[in-house]
């Protein structure tokens, strides 16, 4: 009964958690509605979910987290220190094809949102086979440890997570 109520669990709570964090004050009203919408979003948008991504380990998602905020924060610095003190002609941007083999579209929709999230880089395209990102960067002197750097650091956590 209660799954057919709320047929996608973490999307009802992030839409609790997030309706709370904008009203910025809990008051039972508040929290009623919050419920009320994390009901009715997910009923509404069911017949439009092909499915729950297979996800077996969906606890290392959280050590995947902290490992991309702590990525973002000196992926910042790092950009704030090449646009700061770098002359036009000392910066090397450049295009880079990143093949992956993971096989989940959810992975690879966190995969590429995870190099856009990070300063420096931008996911650009994923390829028609959806087996190469475009992937461009700000600085990067060598393009392979970028394409090595992010296949071992994240490719290969997403794979362990989604299987």
């Amino acid at each position: 009964m209660l799954s057919r109520l709320y047929p996608h669990p973490a999307l009802s709570m992030t839409l609790v958690l997030t309706w709370m964090l904008l009203v910025n004050e809990f008051k039972l009203g508040s929290l009623v509605f919050a419920v009320f919408l994390a009901t009715v979003i997910p009923l509404l948008t069911a017949p439009y979910w092909p499915g729950r991504a297979a996800m077996p380990r969906p606890l290392s998602l959280i050590s995947y987290v902290l490992i991309v905020i702590w990525d973002i924060l000196i992926a910042s610095l790092t950009a704030a220190k090449v646009i700061l003190f770098y002359r036009d002609k000392d910066i090397q941007s450049a295009w880079i094809a990143v093949p992956i083999d993971l096989k989940s579209p959810e992975a690879i929709m966190i995969l590429g949102a995870t190099i856009t999230l990070t300063p420096g880089t931008v996911t650009a395209d994923v390829s028609s086979c959806g087996r190469v990102l475009l992937v461009h960067a700000l600085h990067a002197p060598d393009t392979d440890a970028v394409r090595d750097e992010i296949k071992s650091r994240y490719e290969a956590r997403l794979k362990r997570i989604f299987g």
